[in-house]
């Protein structure tokens, strides 16, 4: 803990965000959970922004999660940015108790999740019935001031994205290559264009690996052969600027050397200032 706690001083700006992702278990290695760790760093850096990247919609009902991201909206002055997702690691619902449904049925899930959650910080009391959730004039006060952003995780091209299109004011890729983020980045302004939205009100975002060493040394690789961003400074500056041009507008970085501060060091001194 002492470790995750020294890392987060020494960030400087422009980061301004602390991301914590949603699970429960990895095998036997020591795993927090998501929303009491998120809470207890909002209290404790206050001067920075908390967002989940991304919660499972399956792990609390959509009210009731709706009711915390309020409490907590309010608590921390509007700091706050929820991410949801679909859900997929099938190991720790089972073993946690939870139904695994079919990914048509978590899909569906995910979309009346984002539909509550935006009723209730908009409407009090407000009311929704669907096919898996519903609602019955549920008061959510005090109601999030400002409205939380809400941020769709996954790269599904002809559920997930089209939801990001309906629901979302910020998208989420994860350990995307260039290449596909621009590709994703298409559909997504289809699923606009045919819903009628202005592709430019969705904030696109990328959660990426970092590995910054003075050598460029090569990273090992990641389980699923994830992307990572690596190399000398230079390097690294290169491959996150092609992404900004290709319209990244937010970036969550997570660096490989952890709990080591040098690449975290390397990225702030000689990387960020050349963006």
């Amino acid at each position: 803990m002492e470790a995750n706690l020294s890392y987060i001083r020494a960030l400087k700006p422009p980061f301004n965000t602390l991301w914590f992702e949603d699970h429960l278990q990895w095998g036997d290695i020591a795993v927090l959970e998501s929303w009491t760790t998120l809470t207890t760093m909002a209290t404790l850096f206050p001067e920075l922004l908390a967002g989940t990247l991304v919660l499972c919609q399956s792990f609390r009902i959509p009210a009731h999660l709706a009711k915390m991201a309020a409490s907590l909206q309010t608590i921390t002055d509007g700091h706050l940015i929820v991410g949801i997702g679909a859900g997929w690691k099938e190991d720790e619902y089972l073993s946690y108790g939870y139904d695994y449904p079919s990914p048509k049925v978590r899909l569906e899930q995910l979309e009346e999740t984002a539909i509550i959650l935006k009723k209730m910080w908009h409407e009090s009391p407000s009311t929704f019935h669907g096919k898996h959730f519903s609602i019955e004039g549920a008061y959510c006060e005090p109601r999030p001031n400002p409205i939380p952003p809400l941020m769709i995780g996954g790269v599904g091209e002809k559920v997930t994205l089209k939801l990001v299109a309906k629901y979302a004011d910020w998208m989420n890729l994860l350990f995307a290559d260039l290449t596909t983020f621009i590709e994703k980045d298409q559909i997504l302004r289809r699923h606009c264009d045919q819903l009628g939205r202005d592709p430019a009100t969705i904030t696109r975002t990328l959660y990426a690996y970092v590995f910054v060493t003075p050598d460029g040394q090569k990273p090992a690789p990641r389980s699923g052969n994830k992307y990572i961003i690596y190399g000398k400074p230079k390097q690294v500056t290169e491959q996150v600027v092609g992404f900004i041009e290709a319209g990244v507008e937010y970036f969550m970085l997570r660096f490989l050397d952890f709990p080591s501060h040098e690449g975290l060091a390397l990225f702030q001194d000689e990387v960020i200032p050349n963006l």
